[in-house]
């Protein structure tokens, strides 16, 4: 009898603790969760705000925050603060349509429409930009030469 009595009283004890624990847990989920909101929200996937300040975006530059070395990363900061100033700068742009004018370096129409797949939604894709690049593949079915 003087051991149940023992396993009694020692559960409640666990059971704060248990409680306790799961408090902290919930704490800790929740601080982490308002944090990785904060950073990741007012920035775009280079690292630069989206305001166009330039001044923020060298900012951006000179702490490494951005994907890009330092030289390079000014350098855009320069030449898009130029285009601004002179009014030719586009946010944007359509893509498909550079996309589709890189097929035409290839001379053959099999080439050129093998491109076409490739840049339309009819490949596979891998990879990323901040990987280093996006492959894009596609598969041809050629039939057999006849004999």
């Amino acid at each position: 009898m003087f051991t149940s009595l023992e396993s009694r009283s020692s559960e409640p004890s666990r059971i704060n603790r248990l409680g306790k624990g799961m408090t902290y847990l919930g704490i800790t989920a929740l601080l982490g969760l308002t944090a990785a909101t904060a950073q990741v929200a007012p920035l775009d996937s280079t690292g630069l705000d989206s305001s166009g300040n330039a001044k923020s975006e060298r900012a951006a530059c000179n702490s490494g925050k951005t994907q890009q070395d330092r030289a390079a990363c000014l350098k855009e900061v320069h030449n898009a603060n130029a285009e601004k100033r002179a009014g030719t700068l586009r946010n944007g742009g359509d893509y498909n349509a550079n996309a589709m004018r890189r097929c035409e370096v290839f001379k053959e129409s099999d080439d050129l429409a093998a491109c076409r797949a490739r840049v339309e939604a009819q490949a596979r894709l891998d990879g990323s930009v901040a990987g280093g690049g996006v492959l894009r593949q596609s598969e041809t079915l050629v039939p057999a030469a006849a004999q």
